[in-house]
């Protein structure tokens, strides 16, 4: 049975006056509140509620908001509602009905006495909100949503806080003392970098327009940036998210289109970012290894848009100039969020230059690193273990807790498998190694990938594909999947690779690999690329795949060699 209740008045003095004095819990009791208005939200919580409403009315940046809610619980304290708020706010900001209009500084994620029971209660309210029509979705929808899992409305794990708190400091520090150290944050698959990139955006905007007197409802780690001498640094300051993948990119301009202070227009492609007629003072790069080198573009427009942004900057076309010179040329200051072991194809920036960056950041204390495993349920574990796996270290098979981990001998078998586990908890999905030509592209009748009787095609769209309506029924590729989560992932590893059994190791075969950008020759730059080079960066792709899957990964292979090897490893 519920213990809670909601209270409902409007937003007025005089509505909060007369409500203040109905129930002695309106001033001295912790409470969970929201303040509504036609497409706008603010959560809050608060021990004096009606003293907090009085505040929010007299600072008027809210006037506009017409209805309070407020939710009682005689069990509740303080550690429960800041549970509840925390939890309202990540929901809300990736429901598709309103902007919240809160900040994402004070989001917790900290555990209490009887936790679990509480949390059964929060179940109950929400199903409540859903029907009033507060949420439009249920929680589990919103859960696997790209809204949900690139919020900057997150709790942060303390590796993640760590870092952006050391960025902040690095940042203002070299703010006040003229100086630029560009900034590193380096990480696994899974460890969240994404996220960082967003939640620090966020948080800057709010840093930059924050009232002098503003309370802030809850206590963080960075409160102490929201005090003088930080906004007045931020004054004017300028923001860009650079992100190289096209897929990724329009996600997040879906969140940021729907975040307050936030808008789509500061996500910037590399292109973007160098013909841009703006200097900014900050660009953030996701998936800094993904920045491209000169190189054979995808097409004639792009070639010449190298060859302008290079002469527009540098005065001339240098071959040597990369899209990192683009963005140091475009800002003062830079954080580049990088793993190069994710760089998948010989058109990203070479090894050694994302080696230089971590030193370079490393030598000016500018350097950090995450390393607790966020998207995964078996951990870093499990991460490393498929890197030993594909580097013939491995010795023998692992547990990884609940973690599904399965090798299968039939792909109808594991397709069917998929098929159920997104029937059961939704975002589960087949993707590949890029080992077939991309037919259904130009014919979208034909079947691209036929193996053991069984017809697929790849992926209709570059988009946004998990979340398109067709996806289930195709076959994603590494170019529709990196930067993003999956509950369960059944990837397929193709003939591009095999295993040699007279040398024991995984072999590459450039004639099954079929992303032609994947193994083409850089002739602008003289250098041609080997089988061992490509090797590198399929078994890169491999571990991408690999590493989607939050809940499981299924595993098909194609090689009956190969078969045979990870049988030994995966089972």
């Amino acid at each position: 049975m519920t213990s809670f209740n909601i209270e409902r008045l409007p937003f007025n003095k005089d509505a909060v006056s007369v409500w203040a004095d109905a129930d002695s819990r309106h001033k001295n009791w912790p409470v969970v509140y929201t303040i509504e208005g036609t497409d706008e939200i603010y959560i809050g919580e608060s021990t004096n509620v009606a003293n907090r409403m009085k505040q929010h009315l007299d600072a008027g940046t809210r006037s506009h908001l017409k209805t309070i809610k407020v939710i009682l619980d005689d069990s509740f304290n303080k550690s429960v509602c800041l549970d509840l708020e925390s939890q309202l706010i990540r929901y809300l900001a990736a429901d598709s009905k309103y902007k919240v209009l809160n900040g994402n500084h004070g989001i917790t994620d900290a555990d209490y006495y009887d936790r679990d029971r509480y949390r059964e209660t929060f179940n109950e309210l929400f199903d409540e909100l859903l029907k009033e029509g507060v949420f439009t979705r249920s929680i589990p929808d919103i859960v696997n949503s790209d809204l949900f899992k690139f919020s900057p409305f997150k709790a942060l794990n303390t590796d993640q806080s760590v870092a952006i708190e050391g960025v902040l400091e690095k940042l203002f520090e070299d703010l006040e003392n003229k100086t630029d150290s560009p900034i590193v944050i380096q990480g696994d698959p899974g460890t969240g970098k994404t996220i960082v990139a967003v939640y620090l955006m966020k948080l800057l905007v709010d840093i930059a327009k924050s009232a002098p007197d503003e309370q802030l409802d809850s206590d963080s780690m960075f409160s102490d940036f929201f005090q003088e001498g930080f906004r007045e640094q931020l004054k004017d300051f300028t923001i860009g998210l650079v992100i190289p993948q096209q897929s990724l990119r329009k996600s997040i301009e879906k969140v940021f289109a729907k975040t307050p202070g936030l808008s789509k227009s500061m996500v910037l492609s590399p292109f973007d970012a160098g013909a841009s007629k703006e200097h900014y003072d900050l660009l953030i790069v996701d998936e800094s290894h993904r920045l491209g080198q000169r190189s054979n573009q995808p097409s004639a427009a792009q070639n010449k848009k190298f060859t302008d942004i290079n002469v527009a900057l540098f005065g001339n076309d240098d071959l040597s100039w990369t899209q990192l010179d683009w963005i140091r040329a475009k800002s003062s200051h830079q954080l580049y969020l990088l793993d190069s072991a994710q760089s998948v194809k010989p058109a990203d920036l070479p090894a050694e230059v994302t080696a230089g960056l971590v030193a370079q950041a490393r030598e000016s204390k500018s350097y950090f690193h995450l390393a607790s495993q966020m998207r995964v349920a078996g951990g870093s574990d499990y991460i490393e273990f498929i890197g030993r796996v594909f580097a013939g270290t491995q010795q023998g098979p692992e547990s990884f807790g609940n973690y599904e981990l399965r090798l299968f001998d039939d792909l109808a078998e594991m397709r069917q498998a998929i098929f159920e586990k997104d029937k059961e908890v939704g975002l589960s999905r087949m993707i590949a190694g890029y080992a077939w030509p991309w037919v259904s592209k130009n014919n979208p009748s034909a079947v691209d990938i036929q193996i053991d009787g069984l017809g697929l095609m790849w992926n209709q769209t570059l988009v946004d594909w998990v979340s398109s309506p067709t996806s289930l029924e195709e076959v994603g590729c590494i170019h529709t999947v990196q930067g993003y989560d999956l509950n369960y992932a059944g990837v397929i590893i193709g003939p591009d690779l095999s295993y040699d059994l007279m040398a024991k190791k995984i072999v590459f075969h450039r004639e099954n690999y079929h992303d032609k950008k994947g193994k083409e020759n850089n002739p602008r730059l003289g250098i041609e690329y080997s089988d061992e080079d490509l090797l590198n960066y399929v078994v890169n792709i491999y571990r991408v795949l690999l590493t989607r899957g939050i809940k499981g990964t299924f595993v098909y292979v194609c090689d009956p060699a190969l078969r045979s090897y990870l049988s030994k490893l995966l089972n």
